[in-house]
């Protein structure tokens, strides 16, 4: 009975001393009035968000392109790098310079754009005389710079969104916009060099063996003047970092 009396007591004085230090509720608790996931920012107004819902397929094919870049496209390169001279790999590059302004005449026409225009009209008659079929870039030393416009771009002028997201075998970064630009321009481009080369009056078999060799010659030039290499990018996000610089690309060239 002693040792209950001091027991209570303890007790009565900690239950006391817990009401004296709770805090007194003055106003009535307002409930929120919209819940948390409503201040979230959504996903389409993110930063770094890209309408991407083929991300699988994406990154499959942006990990083969890796593959073939390193095993067989660099080595192909290097090849032609090392048996090439500096000069005559200018020359290669200044002549397919030349044939492809043919997509960025087409293209300045469709877009309005005069200036772009009239300066690949004066560039291709420039470069394909003076500079002896395009082998030298006389316009460019002459102030008249290149203008890069493809049918990707025209679609973008006249609004037509980019849709989604797509690495394309070999090709790399792209969209369903830009692709289907791509089939038109590689259209128009393979019908101006079959006309060329059937100017030269070869034979069947030997007409297509120049085709073949200088769309392959193409192919390598282009990459030869891409200085990109997969996964030295030194992101661990690369596939996300170059996705979203490949659109922001692209909305500054529409816009341009």
């Amino acid at each position: 009975m002693k040792r209950t009396i001091p027991l209570t007591l303890f007790i009565f004085l900690v239950l006391m001393a817990g009401c004296a230090t709770a805090p007194v509720q003055k106003e009535p608790i307002i409930p929120a009035k919209r819940s948390v996931e409503q201040y979230a920012i959504p996903e389409k107004q993110q930063a770094f968000y890209v309408y991407d819902p083929w991300e699988s397929m994406n990154r499959r094919i942006y990990n083969f392109n890796a593959v073939f870049d390193q095993y067989v496209f660099l080595p192909v390169v290097r090849a032609y790098e090392f048996v090439l001279p500096g000069f005559a790999q200018t020359g290669v590059s200044n002549f397919f310079n030349n044939l492809t302004e043919i997509n960025n005449l087409m293209n300045s026409l469709l877009q309005f754009k005069a200036a772009k225009f009239f300066t690949t009209i004066g560039r291709i008659a420039c470069n394909t005389t003076v500079g002896l079929g395009g082998l030298i870039d006389v316009a460019t030393h002459e102030g008249a710079r290149r203008v890069d416009e493809d049918f990707g771009q025209t679609l973008g002028f006249y609004g037509l969104d980019p849709g989604p997201y797509l690495v394309l075998p070999i090709l790399g970064p792209s969209d369903l916009r830009d692709t289907g630009g791509l089939v038109v321009d590689t259209v128009v481009y393979s019908l101006m060099m079959n006309q060329l080369i059937a100017e030269l009056d070869m034979d069947d078999s030997d007409e297509a063996i120049l085709s073949y060799s200088l769309t392959g010659l193409y192919a390598i030039d282009k990459r030869h003047k891409e200085s990109f290499r997969y996964f030295m990018t030194g992101s661990p996000f690369e596939y996300s970092l170059i996705r979203k610089l490949y659109l922001i690309k692209r909305e500054f060239q529409i816009a341009n």
